[in-house]
């Protein structure tokens, strides 16, 4: 635990805490984990022993580490889940874990796109998750990536184009009935989106029922008719997208985002595949604003 800059003791047993104070101890109290007695036995300690509020809070047993990690994570305004969502994939860890060492990584690359965009010059923010080959983590780090946005403040959408093997239903633990598929067949509008304000300002359409023809699917205008609105009301479009190495849906999505990351994970990508796909998007016209070494 590294973050608790600004954290004040509440001042008096007496005082009456008001919603919205965005002290830890107040957080705390409103949230029912601590009552007047508990916080004038966490102050006495603190002010013995020098301590932070919830460190002092911790050591007197009166919290959990997750009871403190939420609390705050509210007080900074991120958006983390409580305790208890099983239903939530455990690969999403910037949600679940917000200050796990991935979960950093997750936002140094957050940072790192960000940064390219605006040298430049990118407004409309759209980017495809490409690697070669299957179980290179395209799906962990597209579905963190779009919630470290969504973090930010960033009205992010995630798109799982992915209409072979999808897997955001499963992570955000979403129904899937109707999805992209739905869409670009004609049998469903843009409801078909699902808003996840749990994690922040986070949209997503998932795939939707695998069809049997994806590629041709993802060819017609309907998609880029799709992708135009998307970009007016989304700062951020994230694709995750099947291997590039085994079917051209990555390419013809990575054309129409305009740019796109490509992964390879440490002893399971080979060096000349992901050159490979690289060249292969380029030569699309594909910006790849960079590469991503999943060492997972």
């Amino acid at each position: 635990m590294n973050v608790q800059e600004n954290v004040l003791p509440i001042e008096g047993s007496s005082r009456v805490i008001g919603r919205g104070d965005r002290r830890i101890g107040s957080i705390l109290a409103e949230e029912g984990k601590l009552g007047s007695g508990d916080i004038e036995r966490v102050m006495a300690l603190q002010h013995a022993e020098g301590l932070r509020f919830g460190d002092a809070a911790l050591r007197l047993g009166l919290i959990t580490g997750d009871d403190l990690n939420h609390a705050i994570a509210k007080q900074y305004d991120l958006p983390h889940l409580l305790p208890g969502h099983e239903n939530i994939g455990s690969e999403l860890v910037v949600a679940q874990e917000p200050f796990h060492p991935r979960a950093e990584e997750m936002r140094a690359l957050r940072t790192q796109l960000l940064i390219r965009w605006s040298k430049a010059g990118v407004n409309q923010r759209v980017l495809a998750i490409v690697s070669p080959g299957a179980g290179e983590g395209r799906s962990y780090v597209a579905a963190n990536l779009a919630v470290v946005f969504s973090q930010l403040g960033q009205r992010t959408i995630l798109i799982d184009a992915d209409l072979r093997n999808p897997r955001q239903h499963r992570i955000f633990d979403v129904p899937d009935r109707v999805g992209l598929s739905s869409v670009l067949s004609g049998r469903a509008d843009r409801s078909a989106v699902v808003s996840l304000p749990q994690f922040g300002t986070l949209s997503l359409l998932p795939a939707g029922a695998c069809p049997p023809n994806p590629q041709e699917l993802l060819l017609r205008p309907v998609l880029t008719n799709l992708l135009d609105e998307l970009r007016n009301e989304f700062d951020v479009v994230l694709f995750d997208t099947p291997p590039a190495s085994l079917y051209a849906d990555a390419q013809s999505l990575a054309f129409r985002a305009g740019s796109a990351i490509v992964l390879a994970r440490k002893d399971h990508t080979g060096i000349a595949a992901t050159a490979s796909t690289i060249r292969v998007l380029s030569d699309t016209g594909t910006s790849v604003v960079g590469t991503v070494f999943n060492s997972i």
